[in-house]
């Protein structure tokens, strides 16, 4: 399963307002995420504004990146004007797949 747009879209942004690369900004994204217990594959984009306001800031400091809360800060409030087209499970994944093995509508 890919990645969310949510995600997407905040490893694009943080990669343009920071020195990281590309590797560098997924991988602290998916760190924070996880201490946040959220997915990569299904965060939305209200809860990548939540990590950007509560998580990355630290995150970003403990990498040097300059003005770490005002670029989250900056993100969070963009992030709120997006709207990413929220994907339903995946049709073959395996719990679509019980599920309609056990006749339960998806």
């Amino acid at each position: 399963m890919a990645d969310s747009a949510a995600f997407a879209w905040v490893c694009d942004q943080l990669q343009r307002a920071t020195p990281l690369s590309e590797i560098e900004v997924r991988g602290t994204v998916r760190l924070a995420l996880k201490q946040s217990g959220l997915d990569a594959r299904s965060v939305s984009g209200a809860e990548m504004s939540v990590l950007l306001t509560k998580v990355m800031p630290l995150e970003l400091q403990q990498r040097a990146v300059d003005n770490a809360a005002r670029v989250c800060e900056d993100l969070a409030t963009r992030i709120k004007g997006e709207r990413f087209a929220e994907a339903g499970p995946d049709p073959k994944s395996v719990e679509a797949v019980f599920r309609r093995l056990g006749g339960t509508p998806s």
